[in-house]
């Protein structure tokens, strides 16, 4: 998909996920777009994208100087990915390394429901300021159903993220090579509606069935702001 101090992180996240598009989506398609526009063939014109997302990635290790499990799973696919297509001369083997990393996160997603507190819970936490953090801590503290929620919401991340992997392979096996660097990009915002959608539909009514009333990170039962109003 780089943090310092957490008072700093809600100001520095809407520019890490600018960079983020601009290094895995935006500046990708244009290079192979403009590329193949002057004539390229498709297998260079893959090849100089993928460059550009992976020293994006390597850059960012060496910035942060921390090296996570999936950073280096991601790396490791993507390098695989290359190498072999490298191999075989295939545009197609370079097609299927977006669905490698969707799977990476997908699998790391699912495998945070098994640690203390799950993906969603920790991605709020980052990139909200110290006192939303504190409202964030308590509500997992005091409200057994906003936990399950979260929970619940972190799998659907997951299971949303190995869906969208296994569509994007099918796409890079069976459409024409042009066409699916842009169907790649507009498969990311579907599956991103659909994670932001169903969490917050879902998240609302479950609270509601629990007695509880979200407004942002606010939650008060039901009954307590009835008797308020």
């Amino acid at each position: 998909m780089a943090q310092s101090p957490i008072a700093q992180r809600p100001a520095r996240s809407g520019g890490g996920l600018s960079r983020v598009l601009l290094v895995h989506v935006i500046v990708p398609l244009a290079l192979f777009y403009g590329l193949r526009w002057l004539g390229v063939n498709q297998f260079l014109a893959l090849l100089t994208g993928a460059v550009i997302p992976a020293a994006g990635m390597v850059r960012g290790l060496v910035t942060e100087r921390r090296i996570g499990g999936l950073q280096l799973f991601m790396l490791a696919a993507m390098g695989l990915t290359v190498a072999m297509s490298l191999v075989t001369g295939s545009p197609r083997l370079l097609l299927i390394r977006n669905g490698w990393g969707m799977a990476a996160i997908g699998v790391w997603m699912l495998c945070t429901l098994l640690s203390r507190r799950p993906f969603l819970y920790e991605a709020t936490r980052i990139v909200v300021d110290e006192d939303k953090q504190q409202t964030l801590k308590d509500n997992w503290d005091r409200y057994p159903a906003f936990r399950r929620m979260l929970w619940i919401c972190s799998a659907f991340w997951g299971v949303a993220c190995l869906i969208d992997s296994t569509v994007r392979v099918v796409l890079a096996m069976t459409l024409p090579v042009d066409l699916v660097p842009v169907l790649d990009d507009v498969l990311l915002g579907v599956t991103l509606l659909a994670i932001l959608a169903f969490q917050r539909f879902f998240g609302r009514a479950y609270l509601r069935r629990n007695g509880l009333r979200s407004r942002g990170l606010t939650i008060t039962p039901i009954a307590a702001t009835g008797q308020a109003a």
